[in-house]
């Protein structure tokens, strides 16, 4: 049965251990407009309670600070709801866990299963939504039900523009952390900054603009050759920025070279969806092999748009089969260049 570890503590559902550094209980920004305590101390003791009593198209961000503890139960940031921030007031991400159990081919009360997108502990469609100082778990056991062979459980679904998370943790098994849009052709942007995101296969996924700057990002040893995917982008044609990883550690605990970096996902196999990794300045382990990208399904690897830059580490290897930046390509390849839009939006200046 495979464990989640974290920084080689042994950590279980991977909601005790953590490897951050301890944050003030209200570090940054203003001071929470709502409570939630799991004892009754605050205003609401659910997070979705509290959401649904923010207040409706809210022109400056709400704030939802929410005491430690284990927050069990789907939430979904709608679209009427913008602008809201979930901030743990623990000392540590650790200590505020949101978290969910079902997969992909979990039973809906009243028939079929939820489906990928349906097992989302949390769904954002809120626009500039924030998250700081928390977890986000998916719980589903995978080895408690071998019956159910949809095991996709996703930890965060997100579907809209100008999302913020920072010092937060992504835990689940396959399919973590799903960074999608609205629609083909509509750009949602995502910026994470200081997290860590851990899972085995296309634990990082979708269709959106999303920048991981300093994030630790964690391949779980599920015990199996391959051992998994990091990545399973599946960026519109339309749009030139995918997925970004600027200064980041991939890290596992799997055997030298049985992770690959990723594969391009092409959904309902839409041929315009042509995904994009770009991993730069990041440190990466042995678990990744010379040939670090690979096909998905009869969807070649090398008509994506993967590529890597100035990386090092003993998984960081240049070769034929590793695509590299050239210096002026990496110049416009940057975090501000991901993120700016027509709107100028820059999140990292914050």
């Amino acid at each position: 049965m495979r464990r989640r570890t974290f920084l080689g503590m042994s950590s279980g559902l991977g909601i005790v251990a953590t490897g951050m550094v301890s944050t003030p209980a209200v570090a940054g920004g203003r001071r929470p407009d709502a409570i939630v305590a799991t004892d009754g101390s605050g205003d609401h003791s659910g997070i979705q309670a509290a959401v649904d009593a923010a207040p409706a198209a809210a022109g400056v961000p709400y704030v939802i600070g929410v005491r430690p503890g284990t927050y069990l139960g789907q939430v979904v940031i709608p679209a009427t709801k913008p602008n809201l921030e979930l901030r743990g007031l623990g000392r540590r991400p650790d200590q505020v866990v949101i978290a969910d159990d079902r997969a992909n081919g979990t039973p809906k009360p009243g028939g079929g299963t939820w489906g990928t997108s349906g097992s989302a502990s949390v769904t954002v469609d809120g626009a500039g939504f924030k998250a700081t100082n928390l977890t986000f778990a998916n719980l589903f056991d995978e080895a408690a039900h071998p019956e159910i062979t949809g095991r996709q459980a996703v930890a965060v679904l997100t579907r809209a523009d100008r999302l913020v998370f920072e010092k937060v943790r992504f835990l689940a098994n396959q399919d973590t952390l799903y960074v999608n849009s609205s629609a083909a052709g509509v750009i949602a942007r995502v910026y994470l900054r200081d997290c860590y995101v851990e899972g085995d296969v296309d634990f990082i996924f979708g269709r959106a603009t999303a920048v991981f700057d300093r994030c630790r990002i964690h391949s779980l040893d599920r015990g199996s050759t391959p051992n998994g995917y990091v990545t399973a982008p599946s960026t519109d044609i339309t749009n030139p920025h995918g997925l970004l990883f600027h200064r980041c550690r991939f890290t596992s605990d799997a055997p030298a070279g049985t992770v690959f970096l990723g594969r391009p996902w092409h959904p309902s196999q839409d041929p315009n969806a042509i995904g994009q990794t770009v991993i730069r300045e990041s440190w990466i382990g042995a678990h990744i092999p010379e040939v670090a990208w690979t096909a998905f399904g009869t969807w070649p690897w090398e008509e994506a748009r993967f590529a890597e830059y100035r990386n090092f580490g003993p998984g960081a290897i240049v070769s034929d089969n590793r695509p590299q930046l050239t210096a002026e390509q990496a110049a416009s390849t940057t975090v501000e260049a991901f993120l700016s839009g027509s709107d100028g939006w820059n999140p990292a200046r914050c």
